[in-house]
């Protein structure tokens, strides 16, 4: 053997094996100070790559999750009486509807109501609001029309007290998340003071919407994430290791059960995992069964855990609103059904010449075929068709024969009765006014185009008719097909047959669709005769038939109720739909690329001089965004410098902060980048959870410019940093708080050309 023969090194322990009691080699006479830099070059490079300072080893790093002195609680108890200060003052003023407080305010009346309502929205955020309200007593009947009309036995201080609380709780968990992120408490201090005076999220947080849950669910995702985190690195599969990490799904599910914009703080988690995963998986000193453990465990809790807890949210929406209300009409016929006041008695399957019957539209909402007295102001001025979502006797119809002989006997029922069968000419008789469904070639109210031909009721009693109220019914074989009625293809069956019917004259198809009528048809859907009809807004359905020769035996049908996931599936779909239709230009309405440079804010109420105006703290808004800028441009240097040969990521402090600002950045842009491809509405208010990460990122940026700067030198830039921003907060308040302000100090504000706050709404002085 040589004489210079070395021993190899026992492995490294894989990832989460524990760690060896404290008299290992590292506290042995040879090495007596294992804080000294003794680790050979793997170690060296391991610990690199988990951003530990050098000589710092997995063996005497602290335990995962989140450490923090008792001092540190104390100042976490002091930001938190700050934050409260700052987003309770005058809560209560002003006592009337604020911007969206007119949608939310209403929906949480029709909670407590138990009427039916849809929104864009999932429902977290609405039931806790609808709970304070139900807590304070509150019993739904102030209608949150307009904004400006003065709340009167609205418990509304208790509601604004929910996004109010979150928005305070925001503020420690911001500061957490940066120590668990090993930051330095001088810069998560700074965190949670720039989010404390943060005028946007300040004002956001005062009254009754939706963003001021999402943020603060988005901060407790992220720092349960980080938590897991650092217990993974610790060691995986303890109790606290699932603690965390059920902590995170639960999280991911109640963000996301708030906005959609949720989704954008799964993918930041689910990138962050598959990040983990990947590193796992290319270990080879991972066996495939831990590496399996660690994937089920990661799908459990994070994919399972948040989508129970989503639609558990959805099953307790469905729960409270049992009562037929204002969001019917935007739900399926089953979908109705299932609702109080609703449900309907069971119908004759079979439907023939002389069945009175009420038709139903299939595509939009399935509103209800219907007359009524009122005539068309212009065009023929006969009587109205229209599309109406509840039932009435105006709804009702008999089928009447139109051929000039009598029809071909196809199918006939024991009884004698006459079936219809596809190709069948009929008129459809009016029962209420005696009139025929009627068409002819005269242009339809709103839809004044050549292709479409007013609908309207013709007639008068004992009057036949002409030959413009004859209608050739279509079986739409496709859409009629049923495995519980075979019947349905061959002849009109109630419910289950899908029909359209085609103009005998002219050809055209009666038609509905979204568009409404004016005041004068009681904005109901309108009904007319389009000869390019689409075959989805041309489809019709018997709701109900009835026939006095048939007897009380015959076949009866009724709609199959959906369970709850066929409601679930169905809403998700219907909120998709509406969203992507909210398409409409808005006043304050702005784009992704004016949301980073504070370009313009948004108009919440204005009323007795005073203005509640929503703008962001300039200062923390374009400091964000610079280190943004500064994060990017670095790196980009970064990876330059690596193809060039340079060793920067053997740098601890280099690969530390590069990991640390890469997952925030990671952060803002998802949360920032897929608005770019929205075509809806967008407000400032939608840069909010992308802001968030932007100023934790920001503090990133801080921590690390001032890692080498003594500590008392890094405690004055961050009280000036801190000092600026309350400056900068104190100056834009009135417009937070809609307190009293003079043109002059409006007009000393306007930073920004853009900023159309409306100075001349404020007095010259405010004594």
């Amino acid at each position: 053997m040589s004489g210079n023969f070395r021993a190899r090194r026992p492995p490294s322990p894989p990832p989460g094996a524990g760690h060896p009691p404290s008299t290992a080699p590292f506290t042995t006479a040879r090495f007596p100070h294992p804080r000294q830099d003794h680790l050979d070059a793997d170690a060296r490079r391991e610990a690199a790559s988990k951003g530990y300072a050098p000589g710092r080893s997995r063996l005497n790093i602290p335990s995962g999750g989140l450490n923090i002195t008792s001092g540190e609680v104390k100042l976490l108890i002091g930001l938190v009486l700050v934050a409260a200060a700052v987003r309770l003052y005058r809560i209560s003023r002003p006592n009337s509807v604020v911007f969206d407080e007119v949608h939310f305010g209403k929906f949480a009346s029709r909670y407590i109501k138990t009427q039916y309502f849809v929104d864009v929205h999932p429902p977290l955020a609405k039931l806790l609001i609808t709970l304070a309200a139900f807590l304070f007593g509150y019993d739904g009947h102030f209608d949150f029309k307009d904004i400006g009309k003065v709340y009167e036995n609205v418990p509304y201080v208790a509601m604004r007290m929910v996004p109010a609380l979150l928005g305070v709780a925001t503020v420690p968990l911001a500061y957490l998340t940066l120590r668990a992120l090993d930051c330095r408490a001088t810069t998560s201090l700074v965190a949670a003071l720039l989010i404390t005076f943060e005028n946007g999220l300040v004002t956001q947080s005062r009254h009754i919407l939706l963003d001021s849950p999402l943020i603060f669910f988005t901060a407790l995702s992220m720092f349960s994430w980080v938590g897991f985190c650092n217990e993974d690195k610790h060691k995986p599969f303890t109790d606290s290791w699932w603690t965390w990490l059920v902590l995170s799904g639960l999280s991911l599910g109640a963000v996301v059960s708030c906005k959609w914009v949720g989704l954008f703080t799964i993918a930041t988690v689910g990138f962050s995992t598959i990040y983990q995963l990947w590193v796992l998986i290319t270990d080879i000193r991972i066996p495939p069964k831990l590496f399996l453990r660690h994937f089920t465990a990661r799908a459990l809790c994070l994919i399972v855990i948040p989508l129970l807890f989503y639609m558990t949210m959805f099953q307790i929406h469905f729960m409270i609103l049992g009562s037929s209300g204002e969001g019917d009409g935007f739900m399926s016929s089953e979908f109705q059904h299932t609702l109080g006041g609703r449900g309907m008695e069971d119908t004759y399957a079979d439907v023939a010449l002389g069945s009175e019957v009420s038709i139903r539209h299939l595509n939009t909402q399935g509103g209800y075929l219907h007359s009524h007295p009122s005539v068309y102001p212009g065009g023929s001025k006969q009587q109205q068709i229209t599309l109406y979502p509840h039932r009435d006797h105006n709804n009702d119809w008999r089928i009447v024969n139109a051929t000039h002989i009598d029809p071909p006997v196809i199918s006939e029922s024991p009884n004698g009765l006459r079936y219809i069968t596809p190709g069948m000419r009929i008129k459809l008789s009016h029962i209420s006014t005696e009139k025929m469904l009627h068409s002819h070639d005269i242009r339809p109210p709103v839809s004044e185009v050549d292709f479409q031909n007013e609908v309207s009721a013709y007639g008068a009693p004992g009057f036949q008719g002409d030959a413009n109220d004859d209608w050739i019914l279509e079986i739409d074989e496709a859409a009629s097909r049923d495995r519980r009625d075979r019947e349905a293809v061959k002849r009109l069956r109630t419910l289950r047959t899908k029909f359209r019917l085609r103009h005998a004259l002219t050809g055209c198809y009666l038609f509905s669709h979204k568009v409404k009528l004016p005041e004068w048809g009681f904005e109901q859907q309108e009904v007319t005769c389009n000869k390019n009809a689409v075959r989805a807004n041309s489809l019709w359905f018997v709701e109900t038939a009835m026939h006095p020769d048939l007897p009380a035996d015959a076949p009866k049908v009724n709609y199959r109720l959906p369970g709850f996931l066929a409601k679930f599936l169905e809403l998700q779909q219907v909120m998709w739909t509406t969203n992507a239709g909210l398409t409409d230009r808005h006043l304050f309405d702005s784009r992704p690329d004016a949301w980073p440079r504070l370009r313009r804010g948004i108009n919440f109420w204005v009323k007795d001089h005073r203005q509640i105006y929503l703008i962001g703290n300039p200062m923390v808004w374009w400091l964000s965004t610079l280190s943004v800028m500064a994060y990017v441009a670095v790196r980009g240097l970064l990876i330059l410098r690596e193809k060039r040969g340079y060793k920067d990521f053997n740098n601890t402090t280099v690969v530390k902060y590069d990991n640390l600002c890469g997952f925030l950045f990671m952060g803002w842009a998802l949360h920032y980048g897929p608005f770019w491809i929205m075509g809806r509405q967008l407000f400032l208010h939608h840069y909010f959870p992308a802001l968030y990460f932007a100023i934790l990122l920001s503090c990133g940026v801080f921590d690390f410019v001032t890692s080498s700067l003594r500590p008392k030198v890094r405690l004055q830039i961050a009280a000036v940093l801190c000092i600026l921003a309350i400056w900068n907060f104190s100056k834009f308040s009135p417009l937070a708080y809609g307190t009293p302000w003079t043109k002059k100090s409006c007009e000393a504000a306007k930073w920004g050309k853009h900023w159309d706050f409306s100075c001349n709404d404020f007095l010259d002085d405010v004594s």
